[in-house]
């Protein structure tokens, strides 16, 4: 109800909301035609505002839609994906990649806390102090295509998935900022003893000089807005799934000649190649859980290796329960050892 007690209409659904994902994909993505006012992400970036007012902090990030996340270097705000504007799209994104980041209000908070940490170091030009550059480590580090992380280490906060902290400097501080701001991350408590309990401290007080201070970036400049794209969107998934492929089938050979066999004592067995494509939904969702990587990631390792699997003509050496939690463990060494960096972009 409005407040001459008549019913709010409601918002008229685009034509491709109803589009089957093949003539979906055909859609440019700056013919889309969404927004952020009236989606999910309008209210989260409301809650993310009260997350900086309990904080004491006067500084906003300005908001745009694009093609995935990151926030743009030298600029003081923050983009967000495209799929998120509406359910049609979360669907397709799902559909192509197997999940949808951010779809969760968790999960999409804990990243815009952690953008919200990229926005704030550009407005106010922190990475040019010389204690936050001792605390962690030179913004000017080249970012590596790889990354390998320590997923014991107590020298890092963990907030997004992959100890994200561990890619690069600036993702340290953001993953550490984000920490800060989450009121419920109890940080004192949670990381009492552990070195990075110092940059959460370090945190707080920087976030203390900052308060009364005016920003020294304050353009609303935005970089690849949604409207600006002239890809479709069969392109753009083309291009995403393709940065998400990792390794070569080949070289899964030995690990999977260890675990199963092409020996004629076992060639009753059930084939390992029929065998993981039943179980390949639990086995994807289980690694992704354990890794922290996108299901789609997984996914294509995991083809890569039915498919050298059958190649090999390879069965089960063991019972079914075995032989699956002892594939899940060199699936999941397998993606560790490819965890790949690279949420944050760099605006020329």
């Amino acid at each position: 109800m409005n407040r001459y007690g008549s019913r709010a209409k409601p918002m008229r659904q685009p034509s491709w909301s109803r589009w089957s994902d093949e003539q979906l994909l055909d859609v440019r993505m700056c013919d889309l035609g969404v927004s952020l006012k009236g989606s999910v992400l309008e209210r989260r970036i409301l809650d993310l505002g009260q997350n900086l007012n309990n904080k004491g902090i006067p500084f906003r990030a300005h908001f745009w839609l694009s093609d995935d996340w990151f926030t743009p270097d030298g600029i003081p705000g923050i983009a967000v994906p495209f799929y998120l504007a509406h359910p049609r799209l979360q669907r397709l994104e799902r559909s192509q990649i197997l999940e949808v980041e951010g779809s969760s209000r968790a999960y999409c908070m804990r990243i815009l806390r952690h953008e919200m940490g990229h926005a704030i170091d550009n407005a106010y030009r922190l990475r040019r102090k010389r204690k936050r550059q001792t605390m962690f480590g030179l913004p000017s580090t080249p970012y590596p295509e790889y990354y390998t992380p320590k997923p014991h280490s107590k020298s890092f906060v963990s907030n997004l998935e992959s100890w994200y902290a561990q890619s690069h400097p600036d993702e340290d501080f953001a993953e550490t900022f984000a920490v800060w701001l989450d009121p419920r991350s109890a940080w004192e408590r949670r990381y009492s003893n552990w070195p990075a309990l110092k940059k959460l401290r370090y945190m707080d007080e920087l976030m203390a000089t900052i308060r009364w201070e005016i920003p020294a970036v304050t353009t609303k400049h935005s970089f690849e807005p949604l409207p600006s794209l002239k890809k479709t969107l069969r392109e753009h998934y083309s291009a995403k799934r393709k940065r998400y492929g990792i390794g070569q089938p080949v070289l899964y050979d030995r690990d999977l000649q260890q675990l199963f066999s092409s020996a004629s004592e076992h060639s009753s067995n059930p084939l390992a190649s029929e065998f993981l494509t039943r179980a390949s939904q639990d086995i994807r969702q289980l690694v992704s859980k354990w890794t922290g990587q996108y299901q789609y990631q997984v996914g294509q390792v995991l083809s890569d290796m039915i498919k050298r699997s059958d190649i090999l003509k390879l069965h089960l050496r063991t019972s079914t329960e075995r032989t699956k939690l002892d594939f899940v463990v060199l699936l999941t060494v397998q993606i560790t050892k490819h965890l790949s960096g690279g949420r944050h972009r760099i605006a020329l």
